[in-house]
C-alpha cells in the first residue's frame, strides 16, 4: 500500500480544487469506486501477514471515513452556493407594478344554458346526454318520422351516411333515455345540434334543451304548469305566456309557446311583427306511437315533451338581434356579458 499520509494529502488537494458537483463525483469514483485507489488497496488485505492485517484494515477504514466525510461536506457547501446564486439570479422585484391579466367570463350561450338547466333541476328534472353523431333511427324513425316523412324536410339534415346523421335536435336522447329505464322519469337534454341553415337567426350548429316527463297520470296541464314556471323564472313573473296549436310528429296534441314581446311589452313592434308575442319553444303530449317504439304501453303511460333553442332564449334575454354575434369571438361583444 502507498503511504497513507500521501494518499490523504493527494485526496485533500484534489477536493480543494474541485469547483463543481461533477468534479466531486469524479473524485469519489477515483478513490471509492469499484476500481478506486482505496478499493484496490483493500483487495490486498488478504495477501498481508496476519499480524499486519489489523493495523492495515484500521488505516483503510479511517481513510474511507475521512474521504466520505470530506466529500459530503464539500457537496453541501457547493449546493448551498448554487442555491445562493440561483436566488440572486432569479430574484423577483416585488416593488415593480404588476401585469394586468384580464379575467375571462362565461360565454352568454353557456351562461343561459346553465341557467336553463338549473331551473329545471330545481323542479326535479335530471340531466341526460347523448351522441351528437346519431343514427337515423333515433333521430327520426323512433320519433315517428319514418323514411320519406315530409317532416324530415324541416330539419335541414347533415347526412354522414344514409343511416347516420349529425343530430338535428336533442330529442334522440329522449328515446335512448326511455329505452334504458321504465317510468316514472323526467329529465332534460341540453346539447349541440346541427342543421344546414345560416342567416341572422340560424347557424349550422346551435344549442337546444329538450325536456321529457313520463308517468301514469301526466296531463297537458302539467306541461303548461312546468313551462310557465320556467318562463317566469327565466324572464320575469309578469311575462305573459300563451300556447298555440301546432304540429310535431312526436307529440299529439302539440303547441307552440309564446311570451309577451320583451321589446314592446305587448304593444307591437318590428321584432314581434306587430303581434305583441314572440315564439320561444315547442311542446306537446308524447305521441303514443313514440311510446310503442320504446316498449311503453300508451294505455298506461302518458307524458309530455318540449324543446327550445338556447340561442333564441339568449337573444331574447339580452336583446340581441343577430345570432352570428355569438360565434364571431368579437371581444367587444363578449365583454358586455
Amino acid at each position: 500500500m502507498r503511504d497513507g499520509a500521501s494518499l490523504k494529502k493527494s485526496f485533500l488537494e484534489e477536493l480543494t480544487k474541485a469547483a463543481s458537483l461533477t468534479e466531486i463525483q469524479q473524485i469519489r469514483v477515483k478513490y471509492l469506486g469499484k476500481k478506486g485507489l482505496l478499493t484496490s488497496e483493500l483487495k490486498t488485505l488478504s495477501t498481508l501477514p496476519a499480524e499486519e492485517r489489523r493495523s492495515f484494515g484500521k488505516l483503510i477504514n479511517e481513510l474511507k471515513e475521512l474521504i466520505e466525510s470530506e466529500i459530503a461536506s464539500k457537496e453541501s457547501a457547493l449546493s448551498q452556493e448554487d442555491l445562493r446564486k440561483r436566488l440572486v439570479s432569479e430574484a423577483i422585484d416585488i416593488t415593480l407594478p404588476g401585469k394586468y391579466t384580464p379575467i375571462g367570463k362565461e360565454h352568454p350561450i353557456n351562461k343561459v344554458l346553465r341557467e336553463i338547466t338549473e331551473i329545471f333541476v330545481t323542479m326535479g328534472f335530471g340531466v341526460e346526454e347523448g351522441p351528437e353523431v346519431e343514427l337515423d333511427y333515433y333521430n327520426f324513425e323512433a320519433l315517428n318520422m319514418p323514411k320519406n316523412h315530409p317532416a324530415r324536410d324541416m330539419q335541414d339534415t347533415f347526412y354522414i351516411t344514409e343511416d347516420t346523421v349529425l343530430r338535428t335536435h336533442t330529442s334522440p336522447v329522449q328515446i335512448r333515455g326511455m329505452e334504458k329505464r321504465k317510468p316514472p322519469l323526467r329529465f332534460i337534454v341540453p346539447g349541440k345540434v346541427y342543421r344546414c341553415d345560416a342567416d341572422i337567426t340560424h347557424t349550422p350548429m346551435f344549442h337546444q334543451v329538450e325536456g321529457l316527463m313520463v308517468d301514469t297520470d301526466i296531463s297537458f296541464s302539467d306541461l303548461k304548469g312546468v313551462l310557465e314556471m320556467f318562463i317566469h323564472k327565466m324572464f320575469s313573473p309578469e311575462t305573459p305566456v300563451r300556447f298555440r296549436p301546432s304540429f310535431f310528429p312526436f307529440t299529439e296534441p302539440s303547441a307552440e309557446v309564446d311570451i309577451g314581446c320583451i321589446f314592446c311589452k305587448g304593444g307591437g313592434c318590428q321584432v314581434c311583427k306587430g303581434s305583441g308575442w314572440l315564439e320561444i319553444l315547442g311542446a306537446g303530449m308524447v305521441n303514443p306511437r313514440v311510446f310503442e317504439m320504446v316498449g311503453y304501453d300508451p294505455e298506461v303511460y302518458t307524458g309530455f315533451a318540449f324543446g327550445m333553442g338556447v340561442e333564441r332564449i339568449t337573444m331574447l334575454k339580452y336583446s340581441i338581434d343577430d345570432i352570428r354575434l355569438f360565434y364571431e369571438n368579437d371581444i367587444r361583444f363578449l365583454r358586455q356579458f
